[in-house]
């Protein structure tokens, strides 16, 4: 089965599913926010928090195009949110100093240079960037694990991305996402999780959400996703575009317990497990006499009939075969017959 390395932490469809608070620009510049979005991640059991790495004179030209879920320009929100060099490296030596995976999304190469100075254990890159192959060429000859989100792409755009991802032997791991903000239900497609593991089959695969809730990611467990990710914000009444779609640490709590349920409980085959056997003692039916049979007396459903438990010899699946046979010995009222007593004449 497909797995990667992030951390030390294998991610792959044998191991538990890797939930990224997506704590992005929540912090809203504020570098003490983001300090308790770690903390608060933390304390909710996550093992990885991710935030993004901009370089605004490297990421984009001076503009006024303003997202659909925001009230002020693209450049206005990531010059008020862009946190330092320092401030990134302080951030990751907090979350590594917890036992946490810290993540970062480039948006330029001075900002993949940036996380490489700071000694990143993978990439995260993100939807925008899934077709900006120059972008993706520049990281993947860094030679770390990358997971790649995918929204806004279709399976020709993805594969020119994943063919530079193979051809320098990165792990990488690709993340199905609707970059719609917040997502309905009807649009996050579940069904493409599918999609990319057959036309990628060595690819890691995740789901990206931007619903309202946790349903969407725990849906994905059941179908194999190994990555999850939610925005995260410690306060739902903080401001901020990515707000309204983030989970907060008692969302995250549940994710994390409801994605590790979902994953021990997918998977197995029909059968009958040997755990089963102490509920098949007292639930099964077996073969039972319903009133005193004299020996030599025909068997019929008026002196047999089928009762708990199933600690009999004779299970209600033979009860058929007995019909019309005759007693070798007497059976007493509610006796659970055995094979001795039946008369093979």
């Amino acid at each position: 089965m497909n797995c990667i390395r992030i951390a030390g932490r294998a991610v792959g469809p044998d191991h538990p599913p890797l939930v990224l608070a997506e704590i992005g620009i929540n912090h809203e510049g504020d570098f003490e926010k983001a300090r308790r979005m770690i903390d608060d991640a933390h304390a909710a059991g996550c093992e990885c928090v991710k935030f993004q790495a901009h370089v605004i004179a490297d990421e984009m030209v001076p503009n006024d195009v303003v997202p659909g879920n925001a009230s002020e320009s693209i450049w206005q929100i990531m010059e008020r949110c862009a946190l330092t060099e320092d401030e990134d490296a302080r951030l990751k030596e907090y979350a590594e100093s917890k036992g946490m995976i810290y993540l970062s999304t480039p948006f330029s190469r001075a900002a993949a240079d940036r996380l490489e100075r700071l000694g990143v254990a993978a990439y995260k890159i993100g939807s925008g960037e899934c077709n900006n192959y120059p972008l993706i060429e520049h990281i993947a000859r860094f030679g770390k694990p990358v997971i790649l989100s995918t929204g806004m792409n279709d399976l020709a755009s993805i594969a020119r991305a994943v063919e530079i991802l193979r051809r320098h032997q990165v792990p990488f791991a690709l993340m199905h996402c609707t970059s719609m903000y917040p997502t309905p239900y009807d649009k996050v497609r579940l069904g493409a999780l599918a999609d990319l593991q057959h036309a990628f089959p060595d690819a890691v695969i995740g789901l990206s959400d931007h619903s309202l809730s946790n349903y969407p990611c725990l849906g994905a467990v059941a179908l194999g996703a190994s990555l999850l990710e939610r925005h995260f914000t410690s306060d739902k009444s903080w401001p901020g575009p990515d707000i309204e779609i983030s989970m907060d640490p008692s969302d995250l709590r549940e994710l994390i317990a409801g994605s590790r349920a979902i994953f021990l409980a997918r998977g197995g085959k029909k059968g009958i497990l040997a755990e089963e056997q102490p509920t098949i003692d007292f639930a099964y039916a077996c073969v039972v006499a319903i009133r005193d049979i004299a020996a030599g007396e025909e068997l019929s459903g008026d002196n047999i009939w089928v009762k708990r438990p199933g600690t009999g010899e004779i299970k209600a699946v033979d009860y058929p075969s007995l019909l019309g046979r005759k007693a070798a010995a007497a059976i007493t009222m509610n006796e659970q017959l055995t094979w001795g007593k039946i008369s093979h004449g």
